[in-house]
């Protein structure tokens, strides 16, 4: 398989998490490329020009971090990241580390392109006030409170976004404001599935 990525990228580092845990990443080739170039060879692969792109064995393109995932989890060894006796809470966690890293992630390329004064817009507000909401609903979310460190898809999506915001947003201080959460994330991201898929 090959898989498309950069370094700073949380989409991609879900999915190389995922290929750690699923004893996948000697079968994968990693190709690093910019997804904002105009020539870039990720754009010979799939028109959309982001990242993650996974081309599979028998040649199929997906994108999308979360059905990549979803891919990797059923074609992969180990226990599943998606354990059926658990779907619906896995799937609602993934959801809210989903959303709390496509927040971040705005707010990152807004400031980026636009200057800070963006976060002053109907949009900035918009993003800046979810990732608030998100990180208070985390800290007091059943997973989080009972300690649950197995490395769903959900656990892993979340600890990926916070880890992202800690790099690209560390203003937010999250980790001395809601330290349940901090808690919760350390023992998640033990190993070398997040050891070695570090944010650069």
């Amino acid at each position: 398989m090959q898989l498309y990525l950069n370094t700073s990228s949380p989409y991609a580092r879900v999915v190389r998490v995922c290929l750690y845990e699923k004893q996948l990443i000697e079968r994968t080739e990693l190709c690093w490329c910019d997804p904002w170039a105009a020539d870039s060879e990720l754009l010979q692969i799939t028109p959309l020009s982001r990242i993650p792109t996974l081309v599979t064995d028998e040649g199929e393109v997906i994108t999308e971090s979360l059905l990549i995932a979803h891919y990797l989890d059923a074609v992969g060894e180990g226990p599943s990241l998606i354990p059926s006796k658990t779907l619906a809470e896995t799937l609602a966690l993934a959801g809210l580390g989903q959303g709390l890293m496509d927040a971040a992630f705005n707010v990152v390329i807004g400031r980026k392109h636009g200057g800070n004064e963006v976060d002053t817009t109907l949009l900035g507000q918009r993003r800046l006030k979810a990732i608030e909401r998100t990180l208070i609903t985390l800290n007091a979310h059943p997973s989080v409170l009972a300690g649950s460190a197995q490395r769903t898809l959900g656990a892993i999506t979340v600890a990926v976004a916070l880890a992202y915001i800690s790099f690209r947003l560390p203003a937010f201080d999250w980790q001395n404001r809601y330290p349940t959460l901090h808690a919760w994330q350390a023992k998640v991201v033990e190993g070398e599935s997040f050891a070695l898929t570090e944010f650069e």
